[in-house]
């Protein structure tokens, strides 16, 4: 098996151009080049007895993608470390990963500063400043390396002499479970290797140009872009990060064929104006994930593009595609080599076959929704530091994949949503624990319950019940005063804010005494008490009338997801 380090060696000496970015452009050449600078670099940081791992805080520019090829040229592993997080989670999310220096700018240094990250204030290396010009100055060549890097792996991770197997680490990704615990998943050389192998099929060849937009933390960026790129030698037109008005500008400029997408990236793109011409463009083809069978379609007539939507995750151990025949709102069929089912968690039975009634809606949700399971060996490289999470991934032999599901009559398989107490809002995964420790601050607070709800596109969004104490009960409840606590949480995640709060004089329990968040979530918006939202998501609040609620409905059917109301 190839190792992903062989992969960028191959490119050494390459004049083609292989990343553009703003008013830059890099060669594979150059790119190899830096990218042993860097590698030199990690080696004399490097510590014996501890984990040789290289935490990257940045958004998406040169240097991200430059770290990423040094680790794998080195034998190291890059942390993506998520910078929407905020105080002490994300100074855990480094704790956690043993990150021996962390790569990140005067902006992300910010976030970092006075936080306990287990990381030495040396140690923490800031791209714009001349220590770390300095630092990459002082070169040392990575031990085996040609002047082109020809050799520039053979070290690192394995003995001396030899270069990093397809087993070791190369990419620890952050995602997140129903605990809230750090769970960063492990992706090895040699599974990328084998995933940018993949370009192929979605027609990334040379003389291809791949728009990378989505953060380069998030395995789709890397896994369903670059390493396909660095395959093919295609290039690579990135951008700082996502703008919807910028896309088709970009696709223009830079001439590009293929672009990777999660979540609403398709449904932002297609609120800006429509304008004659917009198919004027060499877009080819579109690649991603949990986009609504609207917004795909709508897509794909406006820029003439042809949309490829799967499922998968960065566990890499699941993968479902559409294939002619599936239906739109479906996910589509496994690989006939994988065996893939849906089972209830608690019984561990097969579930049976969802049934659906007129226009479309479920009938028998309660038995047919279950989880996602692959039965057969998965290739699942486990979570780092974390033999728990583990556990819940892997029983009795099975892969469980933590995403609930459903499958028709013909066996194509559906999306119900997360399993108890995670969410996904805009492609971020995260725990509904560390949300609820900071909602509950806020002042005249007893209980607070926050859990997912579907979004009317893709993903969910953020529901909170609040139980409030006898002297600021719900009709005391002070929206102001709200949007004020949340601006002024410093831990409080970009994407954590809630779209709906909802105001309950007594908070359901279980007969333990817990929060019963299944009846939360079956309720949603549509219950007896009080509900306030933020339409916009901008922290401002307004009650949500009966006349929303309908409005809402409304909006579900639209794009095809009433089935989950």
């Amino acid at each position: 098996m190839a190792t992903f380090a062989e992969l960028i060696r191959a490119r050494a000496g390459d004049e083609h151009p292989g990343l553009l970015f703003e008013d830059e452009s890099y060669t594979w050449a150059r790119l190899v080049r830096e990218a042993e600078r860097r590698a030199a670099l990690a080696l004399r940081l490097r510590e014996p007895g501890r984990p040789f791992h290289i935490g990257v805080l940045l958004e998406n520019v040169p240097e991200y993608v430059l770290w990423i090829f040094a680790a794998a040229l080195s034998g190291a592993a890059v942390v993506g470390i998520n910078p929407t997080r905020r105080g002490g989670e994300l100074a855990r999310d480094v704790r956690h990963t043993d990150c021996l220096f962390v790569v990140t700018d005067s902006a992300g240094y910010g976030l970092l500063d006075g936080m306990d990250t287990g990381v030495p204030p040396d140690r923490i290396l800031r791209v714009d400043t001349p220590r770390y010009r300095d630092l990459l100055a002082r070169r040392t060549d990575v031990p085996g390396a040609g002047p082109h890097g020809g050799d520039a792996g053979r070290t690192g991770a394995g003995a001396e002499g030899t270069g990093p197997g397809p087993g070791d680490p190369l990419l620890l990704l952050f995602t997140s479970g129903s605990t809230g615990a750090p769970k960063a998943v492990v992706c090895g050389q040699g599974r990328l290797a084998a995933i940018a192998e993949r370009g192929g099929r979605f027609g990334i060849g040379r003389d291809s140009v791949t728009y990378l937009a989505m953060p380069l933390f998030h395995g789709n960026a890397i896994m369903a872009n670059l390493a396909m790129a660095v395959h093919a030698g295609a290039t690579v037109a990135m951008r700082r990060r996502f703008s919807a008005s910028g896309f088709l500008p970009d696709v223009r400029r830079y001439g590009v064929t293929y672009f990777n997408y999660v979540g609403r990236a398709l449904a932002y793109v297609l609120a800006t104006p429509e304008r004659p011409g917009d198919a004027d463009n060499p877009l080819r083809t579109a690649f991603g994930t949990e986009a609504s069978a609207r917004d795909m379609a709508g897509f794909a007539r406006r820029f003439g593009a042809r949309i490829i939507e799967g499922y998968g995750s960065s566990e890499g151990a699941i993968s479902i595609s559409k294939v002619p025949g599936t239906p739109s709102d479906a996910l589509g069929l496994p690989p006939e080599d994988m065996d893939v089912a849906v089972h209830d968690p608690e019984t561990g039975r097969e579930c049976p076959r969802a049934r659906f009634g007129d226009g479309g809606r479920l009938l028998n949700g309660d038995e047919a929704i279950g989880e996602i399971v692959r039965r057969d060996a998965a290739a699942f490289e486990g979570y780092y530091a974390n033999p728990g999470a583990d556990g819940l991934r892997l029983r009795g032999g099975w892969y469980w994949s933590g995403d609930l599901g459903y499958r028709d009559a013909d066996g194509y398989f559906y999306f119900a949503g997360r399993d108890a107490d995670w969410l996904r809002v805009d492609s971020e995964n995260f725990a509904a624990a560390p949300v609820e420790r900071v909602l509950s601050r806020f002042p005249g607070t007893v209980m607070c319950a926050v859990y997912a709800v579907p979004d009317s596109r893709t993903g969910d969004q953020v529901m909170t019940a609040l139980e409030l104490g006898p002297d600021s009960g719900p009709e005391a409840f002070d929206p102001a005063a709200f949007t004020d606590f949340l601006r002024a949480q410093p831990d409080l995640g970009t994407k954590w804010a809630p779209m709906f709060v909802r105001l309950t004089p007594e908070m359901p329990l279980t007969a333990t005494n817990k929060v019963d968040r299944r009846a939360l979530r079956r309720d949603r918006w549509e219950c007896a008490d009080p509900v306030w939202w933020s339409p916009a998501r901008d922290l401002r609040y307004a009650p949500l009338t009966g006349e929303v609620r309908l409005a809402l409905r409304a909006e579900f059917a639209e794009f095809g997801r009433g089935h989950l109301l």
